[in-house]
């Protein structure tokens, strides 16, 4: 099942890059961040943080907050 959260990440990852409305790509980049993270986690055994997937988590939980920044920001002009 997992594969398949990373699969969907990477479609939302790549549809982003199909759009022009800035705010419609920080939405789109925004749940594939969130699959990542979540593919990260449960990609092997979820209980065990040893076995987590840190490289593809940490990077992407970052840019998650930073696109609810933008979208949540008054002053984004997109």
């Amino acid at each position: 099942m997992a594969e398949y959260v990373g699969y969907l990440a990477s479609v939302f990852i790549v549809g982003g890059f199909l759009l022009k409305n800035l705010r419609t790509i920080r939405f789109i980049n925004m749940f594939g961040c969130i699959c990542f993270v979540i593919y990260g986690i449960f990609l092997n055994d979820y209980r065990d943080f040893n076995q987590w997937l840190w490289p593809v988590i940490i990077p992407n939980a970052i840019l998650a907050f930073v696109q609810i920044y933008y979208l949540t920001s008054k002053n984004d002009k997109s």
